[in-house]
């Protein structure tokens, strides 16, 4: 995040009219290589993107169309990052709305920064992508650092991480303690699911 005000200044998000309406897989992977040059961060999100989808799936038990729904929140959850950092989640928004996308989708990802954009995550997909985000990054910055990056990584080594706050410093402690109390799963559920679930998505 940069020092830019980024507050959204509005919680209501899309048109109630748009309830379902999603976008394929194929058509968010495109707006993703539109918009994001930067290899990194396209992997982060997604990273996030199957970290939301299969959430939805293993622990929230939700049908395919609802899992969707997670793994788009997911995947363009910093879509205007790369190009447009002082517009971020503003332009995004805009795009998904002017496209008439799921409410829902929109909201959680208007949630997933709530000290920064001003909305407060509120449904379970707004407050998991919030979980999601920054442990996801330090997560795959401690594999960076691994010989055999996430193979044998265990839940220990990531806390050890977290506390050491000159080890991926960019990332919010805060909001990471904040993430995981407002979603109600203890950190260390949500580390463990990370380490399993999110090096399938680099495939």
């Amino acid at each position: 995040m940069t020092k830019h005000d980024l507050n959204l200044g509005r919680t209501e998000f899309g048109d109630p009219a748009n309830t379902g309406n999603t976008m394929s897989r194929e058509e968010a992977l495109a707006l993703l290589d539109d918009w994001v040059k930067n290899d990194r961060l396209q992997l982060h999100m997604k990273q996030v993107g199957h970290l939301m989808q299969s959430w939805a799936r293993e622990k929230a038990g939700l049908n395919e169309q609802e899992q969707h729904k997670w793994f788009l929140a997911g995947l363009l959850h910093d879509a205007d990052w790369d190009q447009w950092p002082e517009e971020h989640c503003a332009r995004i928004i805009n795009e998904l709305e002017n496209r008439k996308i799921d409410p829902s989708i929109i909201r959680a990802i208007a949630s997933h920064g709530p000290k920064y954009f001003g909305v407060e995550p509120v449904s379970d997909m707004d407050k998991m992508l919030y979980a999601f985000d920054e442990l996801s990054g330090l997560t795959h910055a401690y594999s960076l650092m691994r010989p055999e990056g996430y193979n044998g990584m265990e839940v220990k080594g990531v806390k050890k991480r977290l506390k050491d706050k000159a080890f991926a410093a960019q990332v919010s402690r805060e909001d990471i303690k904040d993430a995981y109390e407002r979603a109600n799963v203890p950190l260390e559920e949500l580390i463990q699911f990370i380490i399993q679930h999110q090096p399938q998505a680099a495939q």
